[in-house]
Parts: structure tokens; C-alpha cells; sequence
């Protein structure tokens, strides 16, 4: 009367499209200020994944970015560039082409219908793997000379019990060896 209950709910995912939308969203917002505003688009990344070390890029894109600013800003040029204003201008467009180039390939990733699934919740116990049963030792031949012969029993061992019976067709080939070796012995010995 009592199953195991209701599987627990799974978060709704945005759909494909969504992503995609996003992903163009944050990468035409990079690009369009020629990288003053690539942080967003690892700040999205960040919130996302909860890695770390897509904080710790979060962090070194902005600090990036106000380097750039700050280069720009003490450039003494009036119309063009000089030294400091050019170095931000690279600074802040390496930062974008960079950005852009993680937070794709790391997005895709992440959303990838084939990466590995990461499991942080519960993992119901696995089963324990049985010892192995302890071979028994097999009686010692007796010459037969085409008469059957009981077999004295083993010794008295106390050794789980065999993880499947083996079946009777094992027992009948060993004992057919079992003569075929007396056999041979008494040829060998006899002749």
C-alpha cells in the first residue's frame, strides 16, 4: 500500500532558445561597448555555474576594465591617443575578445546536453560486494577398475555457502575426468 512516494520536483529549465537569446544578448552588450561592459556577461556566468573560478574571472575582467578606464583617463592626448590611452584601448579590447571567447565556451558547456551530470545530493547506499566462497578441496582419485567407488566425505568446513549451485553437468565431466586420469596412470605405470 505504501510506494516510495513522489520523485521530487525538478527545477523548470529555460528553454534552448532562452539561452541562446541570452548568450547573443550579453555578447552584443560586450561588444557594442567595446568591452567596458564584458563584466556582465561574466557576472551572468558566475551566477550560473557558482564556480569559483568563474568568480574569481568576474573579478579579474572588472579590475581589467578599470585599469582600461584608467588609462584612458590620465592619457594627456586631446585628439589622439598617446602612450597610457592606447595601452587602455588594448587593455579594454583584449579584455572584450577574451571575455566573450570564456563566457561562450563556458556557457555552451555548462547548458551542453551531453556534459557529465554533477551529483551533490543524496546517493542511496550502494550494495556490498559478497566474499568469495572458499573452494573446497576435491577428494583424492581412487583407482576404480570400473566400479564405482563412494567417496570418503571432506572434512567438515565451515565456509559460506557458494554463491549459485554449480550444475550436475560440472560434477559428471569432473568425475569422467577424474577416471580418464586413473586410466592413464595405470597405462603409464603398466606399461
Amino acid at each position: 500500500m505504501h510506494g516510495q512516494g513522489y520523485a521530487p520536483q525538478q527545477p523548470q529549465l529555460p528553454s534552448r532558445g532562452t539561452h541562446v537569446t541570452l548568450r547573443v544578448l550579453f555578447v552584443v552588450l560586450a561588444v557594442l561597448t567595446c568591452g567596458l561592459l564584458s563584466w556582465a556577461a561574466m557576472l551572468r556566468l558566475a551566477l550560473v555555474t557558482r564556480k569559483s573560478y568563474d568568480w574569481v574571472v568576474l573579478g579579474l575582467v572588472t579590475a581589467l576594465d578599470i585599469l582600461a578606464l584608467v588609462l584612458i583617463g590620465v592619457d594627456p592626448g586631446e585628439e589622439k591617443f598617446q602612450g597610457p590611452g592606447s595601452a587602455g584601448m588594448i587593455v579594454m579590447l583584449s579584455t572584450m575578445v577574451a571575455a566573450v571567447a570564456y563566457y561562450l565556451f563556458a556557457d555552451i558547456r555548462h547548458f551542453s546536453p551531453y556534459r557529465q551530470p554533477q551529483f551533490t545530493g543524496y546517493v542511496p547506499p550502494q550494495p556490498q560486494p559478497q566474499p568469495m566462497p572458499q573452494p573446497q578441496p576435491l577428494p583424492q582419485p581412487q583407482a576404480s577398475y570400473g566400479y564405482p567407488q563412494a567417496a570418503a566425505p571432506a572434512p567438515y568446513q565451515q565456509t559460506p555457502p557458494p554463491a549459485r549451485p554449480a550444475p550436475a553437468r560440472i560434477h559428471q565431466v569432473r568425475a569422467e575426468l577424474d577416471e580418464l586420469s586413473d586410466y592413464l596412470r595405470k597405462q603409464e605405470g603398466g606399461s
